[in-house]
């Protein structure tokens, strides 16, 4: 079988789209026809090389779709199903699995070569080079074949658009505010960033009843689309909040700060550990440039003195089995706005031009809407 893709041959270029080959499903695994991507900034740091990752690669790893066809010893979802692809697979067995921790699965061990259970590809170019699907996907194809472990089934009346979101952006953010910072009734919320992500960041910390959610960003757009979101203050720059949380906390400063930019570096986390007081955390969530190191506090002053927590996670901390479909169904009861999250659709040809409006600041989650 052929299917288009868009691709990444080598870090800096723009992505190319292409036709590829595409094997049967195997053991454990599924064909799917995607109808719905979404542009997440994890994909563009393959293209900049922000992170490495075996190229070339397939794209796209927010997807929703419709089961084709099964491999054997599928046992998950059967052809005709529609499903969310989550980027982390939950094996269901794994030791991360099997205590409540999918968000870890071992599985996700290959996210970055491609690579399916078996080592081997399921895409391959006109000159027999391999690639994989980044995060073992590739929602950036047509059709792509994936293991069963990666797909969620959803009900047929949602819609692909918004179903994709919930592959990645959507649990991550809304996970990082009720899961990995554990926000509380009543707190106070520092989000620097309020793209894809920090947008349901946002919506995770009033879900969790914070007092005050308050957001840094240079973006007026994105400023505005926060408010709407349900963050009560926004401000253009660290040190304006800085100035705001001091006065409505009474010198306290916040309970939470977390960090949801595009690119992590040294400067906003320094920003975040000094706007959260006491026994509060700093929970990051973006990510940086390989090659460089962003979390480097003193320990005196801003860690151990103030028993200030740093807090990594993957996927919210959420678990996707369980967390895909809850938050579907709060977006289904009115609770969680996520049509309101895509501003602009884009053919896969548009995929570059996708990519530049999320640089610019122009949009909050763009999807690609698959013709086929």
């Amino acid at each position: 079988m052929r299917t288009r893709a868009a691709i990444i041959r080598e870090p800096g270029k723009p992505w190319e789209v292409t036709e590829l080959s595409l094997d049967e499903p195997r053991q454990g695994e599924v064909r799917i026809a995607f109808k719905a991507s979404g542009l997440c900034h994890s994909d563009e740091h393959i293209q900049t090389g922000d992170s490495t990752g075996r190229l070339p690669m397939v794209g796209g790893h927010e997807g929703a779709g419709v089961i084709e066809a099964v491999g054997a010893g599928v046992t998950r979802v059967k052809a005709g199903d529609h499903v969310v692809c989550s980027f982390i697979p939950a094996c269901g067995t794994c030791r991360y699995c099997s205590t409540g921790r999918q968000n870890l699965c071992d599985w996700g061990a290959q996210m970055m070569t491609g690579m399916l259970a078996d080592g081997t590809f399921r895409f391959h170019d006109d000159d027999g080079a391999d690639l994989g699907g980044f995060c073992m996907l590739g929602t950036f194809a047509e059709r792509a074949v994936v293991s069963q472990n990666s797909c969620v089934p959803i009900d047929p009346y949602i819609p692909f658009e918004v179903a994709a979101l919930t592959g990645c952006g959507v649990p991550t953010g809304w996970g990082t505010s009720v899961y990995a910072a554990g926000v509380r009734p009543g707190q106070t919320v520092v989000i620097f960033g309020a793209g894809g992500v920090g947008s349901n960041a946002i919506q995770g910390a009033r879900y969790a009843g914070a007092a005050h959610v308050i957001v840094v960003d240079p973006v007026e757009f994105k400023r505005s689309k926060a408010l709407e979101f349900g963050a009560t203050h926004v401000y253009a720059s660290a040190a304006e909040a800085q100035e705001a949380v001091v006065e409505m906390t009474w010198g306290q400063l916040a309970d939470h700060a977390i960090i949801t930019i595009g690119v992590l570096s040294a400067e906003v986390v320094d920003q975040a550990a000094a706007i959260v007081g006491k026994g509060s955390q700093v929970t990051v969530t973006s990510v940086g440039k390989s090659a460089e190191k962003q979390i480097q506090l003193a320990a005196n002053g801003s860690v151990v003195g103030w028993q200030r927590r740093i807090q990594g996670h993957v996927f919210g901390m959420c678990n996707p089995l369980y967390d895909i479909p809850r938050l579907l169904r709060l977006y289904q009861s009115g609770q969680l706005k996520l049509d309101e999250l895509i501003t602009r659709r884009y053919r896969l040809d548009e995929v570059n031009q996708g990519y530049q409006d999320l640089d610019d600041g122009k949009i909050i989650r763009g999807v690609i809407v698959h013709e086929s």
